[in-house]
């Protein structure tokens, strides 16, 4: 009861928000580079929030099911397909057993997101089913997923979920190649000039392909800093952005160390990390700066966003509340 995974993909792995309580021990907390496709994808199956999910970076994995089950791939699309067909992004897809799941290389985005109906059968291990790959802990036996692994689900249920057709989100998040990231300024902003400040903040980067879970090195303008910026090591937060003494920033992600010892100029606000985690080797972006409270108001307004997305799956749809349109489907399939 589970599925096969036939091709591995270039960086499957088991991810859900992280592992969170450890990093004073060294313990990075790892987790899904983009929180918000993440969510998505376990709130159209009606899954717990935090349940584990695959999560596939620019080329996607085949997998072969062995049981009934509801999946939902959301995130930058990866052209999926189901038994050779194509299948939407951001729907709730009904797949059965010997169904196999092709989850091609990313026409969009960076990562995509593959959440189950049946909950995937791996430890928690301090608290996650996450998986770190630096030190081999969580997820699917600590690494990434290889050919000919089989990963078991932990439960038999929901072979329908209610208002099933009304499952799908008309959602393309990921298309534009230029963005505007919203950053806190700090805790470090005052080791910049002002001459550094304002390239960083009126300047397009670009991102380059020194770019992993653990961040991505940006290059462009150099951004001065005012007497070097090495500091006393101390606190890595998820999105700080931090300037070596070279002055091409980088932005620290999933996988970042617990401590560092890098001057951080800004910090990325919660809502925009996901435009981060999504972007491709030589997409533009530039800085906004904004308030700790405009950030904070930032994360309420997603929050409505979500349960908007919430009512709007569990209503009826329209081919279910119009009688013809059923009726022309119905036609439609006593002629074939």
């Amino acid at each position: 009861m589970g599925f096969r995974v036939l091709k591995g993909g270039l960086l499957t792995t088991v991810q859900d928000f992280g592992r969170y309580g450890y990093q004073s021990q060294g313990f990075n907390v790892s987790g899904v580079m983009d929180p918000r496709s993440f969510r998505i994808a376990n709130l159209l199956l009606d899954n717990p929030e935090n349940e584990a999910v695959l999560e596939c970076t620019l080329i996607g994995p085949t997998l072969e099911f062995t049981s009934d089950q509801i999946i939902a791939i959301t995130g930058g699309d990866f052209r999926p397909e189901l038994n050779d067909d194509p299948v939407p992004m951001y729907t709730a897809i009904y797949v059965k057993k010997g169904d196999v799941l092709k989850v091609g290389s990313a026409r969009t985005g960076r990562t995509c997101y593959i959440a189950f109906s049946n909950y995937l059968q791996v430890p928690v291990v301090m608290g996650s089913r996450s998986t770190n790959l630096k030190c081999g802990i969580g997820g699917f036996k600590g690494r990434k997923l290889r050919d000919g692994d089989y990963i078991s689900t932990r439960i038999k249920r929901r072979k329908y979920l209610p208002y099933f057709l009304s499952r799908t989100l008309p959602l393309h998040e990921f298309d534009d190649n230029a963005v505007t990231v919203r950053v806190v300024m700090g805790p470090q902003a005052e080791a910049f000039s002002a001459k550094g400040l304002d390239t960083f903040l009126n300047s397009e980067f670009t991102i380059s392909s020194n770019f992993d879970r653990m961040g991505v090195r940006l290059d462009g303008p150099f951004v001065e800093s005012k007497a070097g910026s090495d500091i006393i090591s101390d606190g890595i937060a998820l999105g700080a952005i931090q300037v070596p003494a070279h002055g091409k920033p980088i932005i620290l992600l999933a996988d970042h160390q617990t401590a560092g010892g890098y001057a951080k100029i800004g910090t990325v606000a919660t809502v925009d990390l996901p435009k981060v985690a999504q972007r491709r080797i030589d997409d533009k972006i530039r800085f906004q700066q904004i308030s700790v409270e405009e950030a904070q108001h930032l994360l309420k307004v997603q929050e409505h966003e979500y349960q908007e997305f919430r009512n709007r799956i569990h209503k009826p749809c329209k081919e279910v509340l119009e009688v013809r349109l059923t009726a022309k489907r119905l036609e439609r399939l006593f002629e074939e």
